[in-house]
């Protein structure tokens, strides 16, 4: 029996973790948002990251990539990374994941989705919305143990592009912070 684990985010393309099988598909009813703080990662407690998180969305649906893990030894091994890699995402569901826009029966049932809530009581790195233009600078400033957060952004573009998806979310977000810091060299020349 093999356990599915559905990456929206650096999950894309870094899984950190053996798999037997990488599906392109997406998941209903959510959309992908940088509305969780990271301050182990992409961020510090004093500057924090912005990464993806899920929020519900009716009539949406959120694309990325999921893993099938079958070695027991394996499955045991990706959990225990993952329970590190993702303690800042205080929830996790498990939910359908479909692979042809068209399709009514799920290609997989059951896969494992980390997922930040907007609960603060639960979840005290959680940022919320904010303008394009707050979360821009923001990305901008914050760097931490796994690099600038505008990588991080720019990775998940790319990714995602690679899928052949066009999250407009992040695409407007990539391009907010490049013509911020277009327009911060343009200034400092």
């Amino acid at each position: 029996m093999g356990m599915w684990v559905f990456g929206y985010g650096s999950l894309i393309w870094k899984a950190g973790f053996h798999f037997d099988e990488r599906v392109v598909g997406f998941i209903k009813g959510y959309r992908r948002v940088f509305h969780q703080g990271s301050t182990d990662h992409r961020g510090t407690p004093k500057f924090p990251g912005r990464t993806v998180t899920l929020e519900p969305a009716e009539g949406e649906v959120c694309w990325g990539a999921a893993y099938k893990i079958t070695k027991k030894e394996d499955k045991e091994v990706a959990v225990t990374y993952l329970e590190v890699r993702e303690k800042q995402y205080d929830k996790k569901a498990y939910l359908d994941l479909f692979t042809d826009p068209m399709a009514t029966t799920p290609a997989v049932s059951g896969v494992m989705v980390y997922i930040a809530s907007a609960n603060k009581q639960l979840n005290s790195n959680y940022l919320g919305p904010a303008s394009l233009e707050d979360i821009a600078k923001q990305i901008i400033q914050a760097e931490g143990p796994s690099g600038p957060n505008r990588d991080y952004l720019f990775q998940l573009e790319k990714a995602l592009l690679e899928l052949g998806c066009e999250d407009k979310h992040v695409i407007d977000l990539a391009n907010t912070v490049r013509r911020i810091l277009s327009e911060e060299d343009s200034a400092s020349k």
